[in-house]
């Protein structure tokens, strides 16, 4: 059964993508691996945060890598419906694309070097829908470690993750956050709404918002940042409140 087939009533998902950390800052590549929030992503995502302060979160899901966890606790700071019973659940399956041997290697460098030698001698097509697929390939065939992934293998595993949250939401109407990476998010959004195009990038703590209703997945808002408010709003004098929990260490009965 596909993404499409799981929903049958409406549900609004909110897509964050994690604030800028210190590998975003140096240009270099991350995927599985991990660094901490800068002072100005910080920053990004307590306004962000602010600016969606009055919305009821029924559900709050990050992917399991630090940076992730790390914006949605301080994106929920100053959030009117966050309680005792609030909590974080972790997902694997929302983690970013892994780049192998390339993981804190310059992203341009990288980039340049698999565009180059194009995908078996031949150059890559810059106006091909699938063009993100085919360098991810690339990519992939190019890894000494044999540990990036490919594309299939890495959209199975986001798949399955999106299909856990249709089938655990749908028909409730709930709004359901979702703090994730660039590539998830992108990959998300186009198969869902597949007139979004995979070239769009998402800028850190940005907002995109899909609904679920009438049989239609429809794209409400997109790379948003207008939500965000003044810096003279907030304060970075935040530590971690909300307890986090890996999303198969806790049944539907606990679910926020």
């Amino acid at each position: 059964m596909t993404i499409k087939e799981q929903a049958s009533q409406s549900v609004t998902f909110y897509f964050m993508r994690h604030g800028q950390t210190y590998l975003n800052l140096f240009g270099r590549m991350q995927g599985w691996s991990d660094a901490p929030l800068t002072p100005e992503g910080r920053l990004g995502i307590l306004r962000s945060g602010y600016g969606l302060k009055d919305i009821h979160f029924d559900a709050l899901y990050t992917s399991d890598l630090r940076r992730t966890v790390e914006t949605a606790q301080l994106a929920l700071k100053y959030n009117e419906f966050i309680g005792k019973d609030s909590c974080l659940r972790m997902m694997p399956e929302f983690r970013e694309v892994s780049f192998g041997a390339f993981e804190g290697l310059s992203g341009e460098y990288v980039w340049n070097e698999i565009r180059e030698k194009g995908n078996g001698g031949k150059k890559f097509d810059p106006d091909s829908p699938s063009l993100v697929q085919d360098e991810m390939n690339a990519l992939r065939k190019a890894d000494p470690s044999d540990t990036a992934e490919d594309f299939m293998r890495f959209w199975t595993r986001v798949e399955q993750g999106f299909m856990k949250l249709m089938k655990r939401h749908k028909g409730t109407g709930q709004k359901i956050l979702i703090v994730s990476h660039g590539m998830t998010i992108r990959n998300i959004i186009h198969e869902l709404v597949p007139e979004f195009s995979l070239k769009t990038p998402i800028q850190n703590g940005a907002i995109t918002v899909v609904s679920y209703r009438d049989g239609h997945f429809i794209l409400e808002a997109l790379n948003q940042t207008s939500h965000f408010a003044d810096e003279s709003l907030v304060k970075d004098d935040f530590f971690p409140i909300l307890p986090m929990f890996l999303d198969d260490q806790l049944d539907d009965s606990s679910r926020q």
